[in-house]
């Protein structure tokens, strides 16, 4: 077997053409949710395979994958443009989840009103795969919870301008920033209306990341307990105080 990068070390494992991770609390809901999306025809994720009561077994997604800081493939605009388009699919075929039993189900983030579709929580540059320059899957679905679309949306966004100042995260000025995030918007088909709450939304979705890291690791959690002790909060409060100081500028550029 092969170990996977990414995620919790050396936990994940590649078999053949499988994924083998371990369960969690939030393990079925995913698994019904992966499931409902390969009824819905996006196939463009891990299918839900099998589990024996420790681990869960997921068909692989097939691609290339990246990491931050974003060069080659990863950092095209065919790439960018690409992954809005699949957010927008995954979206859709999310939606009509929603119409089942959702609200009994346990996710990993809390669900956030209006529940429009089931967000993917983290649908950055380091959780698709890529073809040439074309992202072609979405994996890592731990973080997936009923919430409004502009709300994974202002996430990606984030992700993929991506409005990070981290000296490993960033990429370009802030005009090529706000750039490829209207590029994003544009091939995803966000309304006007969406893209004026764009900027406090991406705000409000930091403070939430942050908000519950601190939750997670006071209740105990060795991964998020680290993250603290490596300063990973802070670089996403200093995220929000840029995109706070730049907010006039990014909007205008957005519409």
């Amino acid at each position: 077997m092969e170990v996977l990068s990414g995620g919790r070390d050396d936990a994940i494992f590649k078999q053949n053409d499988t994924v083998i991770r371990p369960l969690s609390a939030h393990s079925e809901a995913v698994h019904r949710l992966l499931t409902h999306l390969h009824q819905e025809g996006f196939t463009s994720c891990p299918q839900f395979i099998s589990s024996d009561g420790k681990n869960e077994i997921l068909s692989f997604v097939e691609g290339e994958t990246y990491n931050y800081p974003l060069r080659g493939a990863i950092a095209s605009d065919e790439a960018l443009m690409s992954a809005a388009l699949l957010l927008r699919q995954f979206h859709d075929a999310s939606a009509t989840f929603l119409q089942s039993d959702h609200a009994q189900q346990h996710w990993m983030l809390p669900s956030r009103e209006p529940a429009e579709v089931v967000c993917h929580g983290d649908f950055a540059p380091y959780n698709v795969a890529l073809k040439g320059q074309t992202v072609v899957g979405v994996f890592d679905f731990d973080t997936a919870h009923p919430a409004p679309r502009l709300w994974d949306i202002a996430y990606a966004v984030y992700c993929w301008a991506p409005f990070k100042t981290h000296h490993i995260d960033k990429l370009g000025s802030l005009d090529q920033q706000i750039a490829r995030a209207k590029m994003f918007l544009d091939a995803y088909g966000v309304s006007e209306q969406e893209r004026v709450s764009l900027v406090s939304t991406m705000v409000q979705r930091l403070h939430a990341l942050v908000t519950f890291m601190v939750r997670e690791a006071e209740d105990g959690d060795p991964g998020f307990q680290m993250s603290l002790s490596e300063g990973h909060h802070v670089a996403y409060l200093n995220d929000i105080e840029y995109l706070k100081l730049h907010q006039s500028k990014i909007h205008i550029g957005l519409i």
